[in-house]
């Protein structure tokens, strides 16, 4: 179980770390992965198989991770779009 910490700590840091030159939906959707993978070795070592609960969980992390990303930059799109329109209105 300590390994399985560590490997998750490891994964969370080096995500953060490679987050540099990344879009903000590229880090969300990292940022989901690592943690839905840590996440999800940590239910699947209780589980009884960690690996199989990583790849799962960090599918499911990088996919949430995603979709949140292109709603934030949708919402940025929509606010830019809007104060252009009102700023033209004055």
């Amino acid at each position: 179980m300590m390994k399985i910490m560590m490997i998750a700590i490891l994964v969370f840091s080096l995500a953060l770390v490679g987050c540099a030159g990344m879009s903000q939906t590229q880090q969300r959707t990292l940022s989901g992965g690592a943690m839905g993978a840590a996440g999800g070795a940590l239910i699947g070592a209780m589980a009884g198989n960690a690996g199989l609960g990583a790849a799962i969980g960090g599918a499911a992390g990088a996919t949430g991770g995603y979709l949140y990303g292109k709603s934030k930059d949708s919402e940025a799109a929509a606010y830019q779009r809007g104060y252009q329109q009102g700023k033209q209105g004055n």
